[in-house]
């Protein structure tokens, strides 16, 4: 038979899970393939990448069960099934794909941070053959690159909130240096010490020369238990009391509203780091991710041929 869609993988990968035990992705990638009868020749087959095509696939459907809360990753390479997938199953659904999935919150909101550069949300294009075939293959790659960024964030978040706060120290001082403050790594870690509640507190040089200083406050904290206003005012003030102008606040959760207000009427600049923010500044900057694949994209040059294209 062909090989199976990631989407019509789903409801059997939740299936696979339904024993509450913990399940390794390529076994359960075999287990599937058994299931599917696959060949050994369509277990074999590449993507361009040089990824087997099935197991990218599984992966997806694991991806997007997980944005939706019904699937958890106890630790890198592994998941299980969450109570929400229990209940899913109890429901006995004759399939489960991107539109079962929108009844979810979590789900929705992954959706609305996929955005196409045109403002499109680039999982309706999947969903509609007919839109994901207007595309040209510059905008499917991009597409393609964002929903890789957004899964590789989402996983780089869930590893940093596992790690111990010496470790988040390290991180947070090597994000620093990375960015361009701070100067050097022995800079960056005698300015900011002081571990308290799972969080660093110090003052970083924003420069090499330490010009100018900026006051660091991070906090590792569970993604329910948002930083609220009277945190971002007594980090403020801690500011006002270093007699420093600048002040960047990082958490491994989210700010609430009245925070962000406050924030936005202050004379002193303080920027404000969620852990969204922050997963996505260390793939910036390569902190704690590698690179796998690199694709460059190429043109003509109109120098080497010597007229203008």
């Amino acid at each position: 038979m062909a090989i199976p869609d990631f989407q019509s993988l789903m409801l059997p990968l939740l299936q696979l899970t339904a024993d509450g035990k913990i399940h390794n992705v390529n076994n359960a990638t075999d287990i599937l393939a058994q299931d599917f009868n696959l060949t050994e020749e369509e277990k074999a087959r590449l993507i361009p990448s040089g990824s087997p095509k099935f197991y990218n696939r599984v992966g997806w459907a694991k991806t997007h069960l997980k944005k939706a809360g019904l699937l958890d990753y106890p630790q890198r390479g592994y998941f299980e099934i969450t109570q929400r997938g229990l209940d899913v199953l109890q429901e006995n659904p004759p399939t489960i794909n991107m539109i079962y999935l929108k009844r979810f919150p979590e789900y929705e909101t992954f959706r609305k941070s996929n955005k196409t550069t045109d403002g499109h949300d680039e999982t309706d294009l999947i969903e509609e053959e007919e839109e994901e075939e207007e595309l040209t293959p510059e905008e499917a790659l991009e597409n393609a690159f964002q929903r890789i960024q957004a899964d590789l964030a989402d996983e780089l978040l869930e590893t940093i909130k596992k790690s111990s706060p010496a470790f988040f120290e390290k991180l947070v001082i090597e994000l620093l240096v990375a960015m361009g403050y701070g100067g050097t790594h022995r800079d960056a870690a005698h300015a900011v010490g002081g571990v308290g509640d799972g969080g660093i507190d110090g003052i970083i040089n924003q420069d090499k020369l330490g010009l100018e200083t900026i006051y660091i406050q991070a906090k590792k904290w569970h993604p329910d238990n948002k930083v609220s206003r009277p945190q971002i005012q007594a980090f403020v003030g801690a500011l006002t009391g270093k007699n420093a102008h600048k002040g960047v606040f990082i958490t491994t959760s989210g700010f609430s509203k009245q925070a962000l207000s406050y924030v936005s009427g202050l004379a002193i600049k303080v920027v404000l780091i969620n852990g969204e923010r922050l997963a996505n500044l260390m793939i910036d900057y390569g902190i704690g991710v590698s690179t796998r694949f690199k694709y460059e994209i190429k043109t003509i040059d109109s120098d080497y041929f010597g007229f203008e294209l």
